[in-house]
């Protein structure tokens, strides 16, 4: 039986991913903030469902749910780091130190901080699948969200140098960019949108789950738009 550490299981997407998994009898280890968000999000903790209170931020926090996760588990098969943020913001000249820090945080050192984790016992074990969550905004910038773009940008450049490293090794590194992702949030933030042009998570996941499949085996540094 296979596992899967997603990080960011309590979010929209991190939950729809969540679920894919655990109805196709995966092993989950859902890491959040909190496990009562978690547990709203993708129901009680289980023989085959971890709920863990993780830092993403922290590497110190990160890797303890690593560790437990293989402890119970034995092994991690795939890492889907779901987790990261987005906010509008200023011009580049304009952007503050706290501003450009809290997105890096969210969408590259929570990235890093769970490869450092995990990486480790792929390499020990039978290989492994590593999906990150970039940005169709990642493929240039945009006004007032220079941060935001330079940050999902980091995101597929690590992909492919995660990649060039791994491959070799038995471990499939790829990247998915989004569009807008159809969620309450989202609908809330922008109610007169035409949400027909708007991705749901329920069709990211079913994406994701496919790299994290054997029959992705031959996918290596790629970043698929998903629209």
């Amino acid at each position: 039986m296979t596992t899967i550490f997603i990080t960011g299981a309590a979010g929209a997407l991190g939950s729809a991913v969540a679920r894919a998994f655990d109805a196709a009898g995966a092993n989950t280890v859902l890491i959040g903030r909190d496990t009562a968000r978690l547990e709203a999000a993708c129901g009680p903790a289980n023989e085959r469902r971890m709920l863990v209170a993780a830092d993403l931020r922290d590497a110190a926090s990160v890797a303890a749910a690593a560790n437990a996760a293989i402890q119970r588990f034995g092994r991690i098969d795939a890492l889907c780091n779901i987790a990261g943020g987005f906010a509008m913001g200023t011009p580049v000249h304009a952007t503050t130190d706290a501003q450009w820090d809290e997105l890096f945080d969210l969408n590259v050192r929570s990235l890093r901080n769970a490869v450092v984790a995990v990486v480790p016992g792929m390499l020990d074990g039978q290989g492994g699948k590593i999906v990150n969550i970039a940005s169709g905004s990642a493929r240039q910038g945009l006004a007032n969200m220079g941060a935001y773009c330079a940050s999902k940008d980091v995101v597929i450049r690590l992909t492919e140098s995660m990649s060039a490293e791994l491959r070799g090794q038995g471990i499939n590194v790829n990247c998915v960019l989004p569009g807008t992702i159809d969620t309450p949030d989202n609908r809330a933030s922008m109610p007169k949108a035409d949400r027909s042009k708007w991705v749901a998570p329920e069709a990211l996941a079913d994406v994701i789950m496919y790299l994290c499949s054997p029959a992705a085996r031959a996918i290596h540094g790629a970043a698929i738009p998903c629209t």
